[in-house]
């Protein structure tokens, strides 16, 4: 994107895709399928009937889309995690993860059932490593080089589902929608990162407004994976 195309995306009214990740104290997803559930809840949202055409969201959500492409990850659980249902949204589900994500909002405009949200609060681990990629998956690579709160990088791979589903045919998408968007989420090898970076696949940028700097690689986009 040239520096004009940021600052015409800048100029516009800023918007922002927030997204809620439960978390119960006794029983936190990990963080591998929180980041899968998370970038599938993007695509969901971006493919939703309410988003196309004539939609209740469509209008926002090219709003949002024509000026920057902020998204923002905040916490729940328990009572906050059944207020933060009520609001029109779709609740995605992984193996252990539940994403909720919303059409898009001003940036001080946040329903009151998810204003008083957290952000911080969203450190994940994997108890185990990541298995193989399935085969016929997109692949999110994220960048060994960076270290991200999960939700940080869950926002992060919403991006790169995000551009990955711009980049694609027609074809691929109709797809990949079909399937399920199935997807994966790993950490590049250190070797293959700066290729990666260089490979002409959607890599995000970090806008660094928070956690890394500004320009960061952070997520590089590859489908499908073939076994």
């Amino acid at each position: 994107m040239s520096s004009n195309e940021t600052d015409l995306r800048d100029e516009k009214p800023q918007f922002v895709l927030p997204l809620v990740v439960r978390i119960e104290r006794d029983a936190p997803p990990s963080r591998t399928d929180a980041l899968e559930t998370a970038a599938r809840a993007v695509l969901e949202i971006l493919t939703d009937d309410r988003s196309l055409g004539e939609g209740e969201w469509a209008q926002v959500m090219t709003d949002w889309q024509d000026a920057r492409i902020r998204k923002v990850v905040r916490r729940a659980r328990g009572a906050e995690w059944r207020r933060a249902s009520a609001p029109p949204g779709i609740t995605v589900t992984g193996t252990e993860a539940e994403v909720r994500v919303f059409p898009p909002v001003p940036l001080d405009g946040w329903p009151k059932e998810l204003a008083k949200l957290q952000v911080s609060g969203t450190d994940l681990d994997d108890p185990a490593a990541p298995g193989p990629v399935p085969d016929g998956a997109a692949v999110l690579w994220f960048s060994p080089e960076l270290d991200m709160s999960a939700g940080k990088a869950m926002a992060q791979a919403g991006h790169g589902a995000q551009l990955l589903w711009w980049a694609m045919t027609d074809a691929d998408r109709k797809t990949w929608r079909e399937a399920g968007f199935p997807l994966a989420v790993r950490t590049a090898a250190a070797d293959a990162w700066p290729g990666l970076t260089t490979s002409g696949l959607p890599v995000v940028r970090d806008a660094g407004f928070t956690e890394i700097a500004p320009g960061s690689c952070t997520v590089v986009s590859a489908f499908p994976h073939r076994a």
